[in-house]
């Protein structure tokens, strides 16, 4: 069974040690994303329907809002793992590059000395859950740096990369994008919120996959794991509680969604979790 050894929340997002031997369901975040290998068999991370190796000589990269899952390649063992969630505002804030965009150049991360220090040093803080780590902002910011770095080495933007070119979003989309954020975990059907917005439901979820990067459900899967993680993290909330406010009929089908979506059962994921 998958497990959360370590959470760190803070200014930067968030990172995370796991023990993971289960697959996950497709989805997306608004956060970059980095998948390091720490321990253990390798196994993959399906990025856009394309398999990348997460092993001991190489990481992965997600940029944010593209779909992907974890998969392992070998049941009898769990792979350990330093998993980030950086928010793009922190980064911007933190690059060296005011031009700077949290789009990775390239999914696939070689695992180099510099990089491998980093992660290392990332895992022995979280696991020592007595000494505050005070550098925890300093090494993250360096890990994804580097990481990001070397994502845009060898393509053909390159050095001159100065951030994603990424079209204007059509107004109806951004208008269904603020309703589906106004409305997280409402009873919500899709073929409203296409009619809301003025849209036939087949050109609203293709519009929306076009623009966004995710399915309208896989993005209403985002919102409500996020407001379940900040809760989690922020609150005392009940686990149940917070499984009905984002409009799941009980704890255990909050939690199947979770784990699917997230590795570990909420209340595992709360245990684990520390504020910095």
């Amino acid at each position: 069974m998958s497990e959360s050894l370590a959470v760190y929340h803070g200014h930067f997002g968030r990172v995370c040690l796991y023990s993971m031997d289960r697959k996950m369901v497709p989805h997306g975040h608004r956060e970059g994303h980095l998948i390091f290998h720490l321990q253990g068999p390798p196994g993959e991370v399906v990025v856009n329907d394309t398999a990348y190796p997460l092993s001991a000589g190489q990481a992965v990269a997600v940029s944010p809002w593209q779909g992907h899952y974890y998969k392992p390649l070998h049941a009898y063992e769990p792979t350990l793992a330093v998993v980030l969630y950086i928010r793009p505002a922190w980064f911007l804030e933190a690059a060296r590059r005011a031009s700077a965009s949290l789009c990775f150049g390239r999914n696939g991360v070689e695992m180099t000395e510099h990089l491998s220090r980093l992660v290392f040093g990332t895992a022995q803080a979280m696991l020592d859950g007595d000494r505050e780590d005070l550098l925890i902002e300093d090494r993250l910011c360096d890990l994804t740096q580097s990481a990001f770095d070397q994502s845009w080495q060898w393509t053909p933007r390159g050095a001159q990369f100065t951030g994603p070119i990424l079209p204007r979003r059509d107004f109806r989309i951004r208008k269904a994008l603020k309703y589906l954020q106004d409305n997280v975990g409402a009873p919500l059907k899709l073929n409203n919120v296409a009619r809301e917005v003025g849209l036939s439901r087949p050109h609203f979820f293709k519009l929306f996959r076009a623009q966004v990067g995710l399915t309208p459900n896989l993005f209403c899967n985002a919102l409500r794991m996020e407001r379940a993680i900040e809760q989690l993290a922020n609150s005392e909330n009940a686990v149940a509680d917070i499984g009905f406010d984002l409009g799941f009929s009980s704890q255990a089908s909050f939690s199947r969604f979770f784990i699917s979506n997230g590795v570990v059962p909420p209340s595992a994921y709360r245990r684990s979790v520390h504020v910095t």
